[in-house]
């Protein structure tokens, strides 16, 4: 297999000032976190089953439907791509929507759940807020204006990823052994579970959250969309990270991500990929 090169399309600024859209997805996120609150944990929250066996609560129906009201309001121009309504149109400004990433931990009262919110700019995300209100946890980025989390004292504090350099030293999450099972990438995970020092399986938009705050080296999932980790590209890499598909390509579309401290990347994707041998002929 033939991987790109380490540099990412990704990476580059943005020409303009993303200052004003950022503030405008962190209000979102608050109104998103108002009406998803309001049903957290309730005993009688309606749950239905999606075509593809997937759960969706009225809590996500509602949730999308709120942000989408902003938008509409702020933003009339913009195109809005969201999990449970789909897209409103093809500009070039687009926002990408999950409102509730974590749906299965969500009805069953579990805090670890996000809003996902994104901007996208010609197809590159731009700015991302991760806004998890069951534990108070907000994190958010712009190209070009750094990634942020809520400190313990109520300010801001800016992200970094971790200087790790060795895979031996390296904290990993890989998000479910039944997930690289139906990507036929078992091998790789025994692979990548022997080399490091420890491995989790954490879930959702959590663990790329740890990493960019420094407390992870390396997540990887299967069966992602692009509403799931278009908000988290510009944190990672406002942190210093670099954010790929499985193979190393920078795109939201290749159903995988694979996110690393960026110093690891090239060695975590060698790891995953080695090279076929050679057959004698």
């Amino acid at each position: 297999m033939t991987l790109p090169p380490a540099d990412s399309v990704f990476d580059t600024p943005h020409d303009g000032d993303l200052a004003e859209d950022l503030a405008l997805a962190l209000r979102l996120a608050d109104v998103a976190d108002a009406v998803s609150m309001a049903r957290f944990d309730a005993s009688d929250l309606d749950v239905r089953t999606k075509a593809d066996a997937s759960h969706v609560t009225e809590a996500d129906l509602a949730t999308e439907q709120a942000i989408r009201g902003v938008l509409a309001a702020e933003r009339p121009e913009d195109d809005v791509f969201g999990e449970e309504f789909g897209s409103s149109g093809a500009g070039v400004r687009r926002w990408v929507i999950d409102p509730i990433d974590g749906t299965a931990n969500y009805l069953r009262g579990i805090p670890m759940w996000s809003t996902l919110i994104a901007l996208t700019v010609d197809g590159v995300p731009r700015v991302g807020v991760v806004s998890q209100p069951a534990i108070a946890r907000r994190w958010w980025a712009a190209s070009g204006l750094g990634a942020w989390t809520n400190a313990a004292d109520g300010g801001p504090r800016r992200l970094a990823v971790s200087s790790v350099d060795s895979l031996t030293e390296a904290s990993v999450s890989f998000q479910s052994i039944g997930q690289w099972r139906e990507a036929g990438q078992l091998a790789a995970l025994e692979r990548l579970t022997a080399a490091v020092w420890r491995d989790r399986g954490y879930g959702d938009a959590w663990p790329y959250m740890l990493l960019a705050e420094g407390r992870l080296e390396f997540v990887a999932e299967f069966g992602v969309q692009e509403y799931d980790i278009a908000a988290l590209v510009p944190i990672v890499h406002e942190a210093g990270g670099r954010f790929t598909d499985f193979t190393g390509t920078d795109t939201l579309t290749a159903g995988s991500s694979l996110a690393t401290n960026g110093s690891l990347h090239r060695t975590f994707l060698d790891l995953l990929h080695p090279p076929t041998p050679e057959i004698d002929r």
